[in-house]
């Protein structure tokens, strides 16, 4: 992107995107929506000129695709006369920052809290929204981030407990009588990510699943060959986030493919890796994942599109989508059940690009009130010759 573009969506950002969904303002209550994320505007800015003129740096592009997608729900919204503010806010303001806004009461009014963040921001917004009983919705940060005991907050970016849970679900539907090799490597996430695995599969006290473990810390393909049975489906399941692992169990699987039928399914940040997504890498060999985010080609897949690219002169990233959908949706909610948001946090008659199915967490087993909602919607992915598509 050009320093002027980026210096337009500078002016966009601070100057326009109050009440950009509804101009012509009468009787009806004023309905609020604060959308937040690390832009590092002030990092980026020396006063109103970009400090590196030739790139957008790359800690930045995600946030600010995230809010160009929230910007085009915004443009695209039907409101039918009703009257909606919306706010974005840089939590990494210098001036600002989101400990600034609410201290000073900035957010007291708010209606609907939107989020693409993280770590202390992440707490801080929950807390506020529990005080203030105010819904708040966290599109892209997979952790509940230490929070109990909060029935307004909803993750919709699904925990990897939920993916655990997900893929389990999805083997032992068309899967359980397969031969099913778990592949791991020892460090504190792959320990509990078996861990899940192992409690999901023993509920009443036995395995329901045949799941044999390959622990080390690569997998070779002699070291899988001697695991898989040349009679049945071989179900591999990579469990771990680390790329370096990740990669050998994938070339492991590739190397033994011609002589074992093998479906290889990984873990909820795979499709972020370089090595799985080139065109020429594991020709024909398809590499599995789950997400809880899917733009299904609909309607509204159609105009977000088209008007994106019209106004970015690029098409959407995974991350505009994102903002694009949770805006859209959870404001034409919040329009409708303005004082329950929550309870209807489900409505299929909203949706836009997919389906959501939150559930209620429990953290401590006291099932008098959520600690918080989960979307537990997912979706199983492939990577084929470089193609992402849906498999189920």
């Amino acid at each position: 992107m050009t320093q002027k573009f980026f210096y337009l969506l500078f002016i966009i950002i601070f100057y326009t995107s109050t009440a950009r969904a509804q101009q012509n303002l009468n009787e009806k209550k004023i309905v609020r929506i604060g959308v937040f994320a690390p832009l590092f505007l002030d990092s980026v800015f020396k006063g109103s000129t970009l400090k590196d003129t030739k790139s957008i740096p790359k800690f930045v592009s995600s946030s600010l695709e995230f809010v160009q997608g929230v910007q085009v729900a915004f443009d695209k919204l039907t409101l039918n006369e009703e009257n909606v503010q919306a706010y974005i806010y840089d939590t990494k303001s210098f001036t600002k920052p989101l400990s600034t806004l609410v201290t000073s009461h900035t957010l007291d009014s708010f209606d609907l809290f939107i989020g693409s963040v993280r770590d202390a921001d992440f707490k801080q917004l929950a807390d506020l929204a529990k005080d203030k009983k105010v819904p708040f919705l966290s599109v892209t940060y997979p952790n509940d981030g230490g929070v109990t005991d909060n029935s307004y907050m909803a993750i919709i970016n699904s925990t990897l407990k939920a993916h655990c849970e997900g893929i389990y679900s999805y083997i032992l539907q068309n899967h359980g009588t397969d031969k099913i090799i778990l592949c791991k490597k020892t460090g504190a996430q792959e320990d509990k990510i078996a861990a899940i695995f192992k409690a999901l599969n023993e509920q009443d006290g036995k395995p329901i699943l045949n799941i044999e473990t390959i622990n080390a810390d690569s997998v070779s393909s002699y070291g899988l060959r001697k695991k898989m049975d040349s009679t049945k489906s071989n179900i591999v399941i990579g469990g771990s986030l680390d790329e370096n692992f990740s990669k050998s169990v994938a070339d492991a699987c590739f190397t033994n493919r011609k002589t074992y039928e093998i479906k290889l399914i990984g873990m909820p940040n795979w499709d972020g890796f370089k090595s799985f997504t080139k065109k020429d890498a594991y020709k024909d060999f398809s590499i599995h994942f789950t997400t809880p985010h899917y733009a299904e080609k609909n309607y509204y897949n159609n105009i977000f599109t088209e008007a994106y690219t019209e106004e970015f002169s690029v098409r959407p990233s995974d991350m505009a989508y994102k903002g694009f959908d949770a805006a859209y949706y959870f404001t034409r909610l919040l329009l409708q059940y303005p004082k329950n948001l929550m309870d209807h946090i489900n409505e299929k008659k909203f949706t836009v690009l997919h389906d959501y199915n939150f559930k209620p967490i429990f953290v401590d087993g006291n099932e008098d009130h959520p600690d918080y909602y989960e979307n537990k919607k997912l979706f199983v992915m492939r990577i084929l010759n470089g193609v992402i598509e849906r498999e189920w």
